[in-house]
């Protein structure tokens, strides 16, 4: 049975082309006004492509398409272009507070007319998103020195709004959808193409877009995969198999994360039951420690458990979310640890906690966790799906 969305988020669902407020939108543009003052940059370019780019949307509502490239001027209208030119009816209607242009063949050399329109000068240009070298060189030859405000976009989208918090349930709502279709599907004789379609039939009709779903399937009795592959293969499902899964599906650029492993017409053997209980005896340790205040180290340390019992991991435990892939970012001790130990959580922020724990030689594991989030007294759960090993 299909997950429910809660009747309060129906409206924005059912809306038919979804908006934030006017006061959310000016919360956000009063807030990259105040970071760009503080580093004495006058204007700033916001660049996406490729469906990626979430500064574009966070500013104007214009979820990227193939190219956008605009100007931010604190108390100026937004100068945007965007490609392709079938794009701008869309982008117009949902950038309404914005003028929005074709980019024509030089998208950046629009945006460098625009900016000396402006009377801009080099040294006090900020830039956000993925602009690559050609871009970024017409920039600088233009002006000189371009301020990054990478880093002080990921500390803006660290804590969510109450609204910002209604579309991430939302996609969380989708992505439950999807793992449990997949759950409903996974039956002998069933590839991983096959599930994979089922996965996404589950959300795109109610206005979902596709994000990840990582796919994994291996006979438990002899397995030879420790994590969902990140493509499917042909590969058909077999009585007695593992099928795990790492699904993210969005709503307007909102997903959530959620990570499961199911066990098919049969029961878990040994190894996958001591592999899921470690998982999940982590996955407790690590959330009760998470409330504002909390340190990464505290999640660090709460993650020992999973050595402590034999076994490895393979991906982070945890990672910040929520528009992007942000920090903190935290492994266990056998693997890599990019994190600042001392960095605190916030009321607010959003994290994937995710013990995808393997065994050491690399052939079996599981996946459990989803996203969460931080408040002052612990955690709240995003997603509905039941935990556990369930036999499907």
């Amino acid at each position: 049975m299909m997950p429910e969305l809660p009747a309060r988020l129906r409206p924005l669902l059912d809306a038919e082309y979804p908006c934030f407020s006017d006061a959310e939108i000016i919360r956000r543009r009063q807030a990259m006004a105040a970071v760009m003052a503080a580093r004495e940059i006058d204007h700033l370019v916001f660049y996406g492509a490729s469906w990626t780019g979430s500064a574009v949307q966070w500013l104007t509502q214009w979820p990227v398409t193939t190219e956008c490239a605009g100007v931010f001027t604190p108390g100026l209208r937004d100068k945007m272009f965007v490609h392709y030119y079938n794009h701008l009816p869309l982008a117009r209607r949902l950038a309404s507070d914005a003028d929005v242009e074709w980019g024509g063949p030089n998208t950046l050399g629009n945006v460098v007319t625009e900016l000396k329109a402006r009377g801009a000068r080099g040294g006090r240009i900020g830039l956000l998103g993925p602009l690559g070298h050609e871009g970024f060189g017409t920039l600088k030859s233009a002006f000189g020195k371009i301020v990054s405000l990478g880093k002080d976009y990921v500390q803006l989208r660290k804590v969510k709004s109450k609204e910002e918090l209604d579309w991430f349930r939302i996609g969380a709502w989708m992505s439950d959808c999807g793992m449990q279709a997949m759950a409903d599907h996974a039956r002998p004789g069933v590839s991983e193409h096959e599930l994979a379609n089922a996965i996404e039939r589950a959300y795109v009709g109610n206005g979902g877009q596709h994000v990840i779903h990582f796919i994994g399937t291996t006979p438990m009795a002899k397995p030879s995969l420790p994590a969902p592959a990140q493509y499917t293969s042909s590969r058909k499902v077999q009585k007695g198999d593992i099928v795990f899964a790492e699904i993210s599906a969005h709503y307007y650029g909102h997903s959530g994360q959620i990570l499961r492993s199911y066990a098919v017409g049969d029961e878990p053997t040994a190894l996958y039951r001591q592999m899921h209980a470690a998982a999940d005896a982590a996955f407790d340790a690590i959330t009760s420690v998470l409330r504002a205040g909390a340190k990464a180290s505290d999640v660090f340390a709460a993650s020992r458990m999973i050595e402590d019992a034999g076994f490895h991991t393979i991906d982070d435990v945890l990672h910040g979310y929520g528009g992007g892939y942000f920090p903190p970012v935290i492994g266990s001790t056998t693997r890599e640890n990019p994190h600042n130990p001392d960095e605190q959580f916030v009321a607010g922020q959003l994290v994937v906690v995710q013990p995808n724990v393997v065994t050491a030689d690399g052939t079996a594991g599981v996946q459990t966790g989803e996203m969460l989030l931080i408040t002052d007294t612990g955690v709240e759960r995003m997603h509905d799906l039941p935990r556990g090993f369930a036999v499907v």
